[in-house]
């Protein structure tokens, strides 16, 4: 059964792997107008390089990834309490936390909540929700 929508804004998870975060604030820089009005949560990294490019954005900053903030993404899903997951996956470089990134990838997919793993995937999520 899908997981209801929270009351309120959307709220967003914002994630990328090291080789992908350029792409990830690539992406937000596009969709300012659409993220604006969301609730944003990243993980701490990720949070850090979208802020500077986009210092007025309101975005809340987790633990950085491999220090727990993909589980703390996680524990948002399970709670309810997060409606989309974009995270922008690197296939190519291994990840020292990858069992912490499966359990988030896990999270979203037993949520039925959208899950993004790339900018198409992520546009699209947008098409449907503007």
């Amino acid at each position: 059964m899908p997981a209801p929508l929270a009351i309120g804004p959307i709220s967003i998870g914002l994630v990328a792997h090291d080789d992908k975060k350029a792409a990830l604030v690539d992406w937000a820089e596009a969709h300012v107008d659409f993220l604006r009005d969301k609730a944003l949560f990243a993980t701490g990294t990720t949070g850090g390089r979208i802020l500077e490019a986009l210092p007025g954005l309101d975005l809340v900053r987790l633990k950085s990834g491999p220090l727990g903030g993909d589980q703390q993404l996680g524990a948002m899903i399970a709670e309810g309490r997060l409606d989309v997951l974009i995270f922008f996956v690197d296939p190519l470089s291994p990840q020292p936390h990858d069992v912490d990134v499966k359990a988030l990838i896990r999270m979203a997919t037993l949520a039925d909540i959208p899950f993004a793993c790339n900018p198409a995937t992520a546009n699209l999520i947008v098409a449907c929700r503007d």
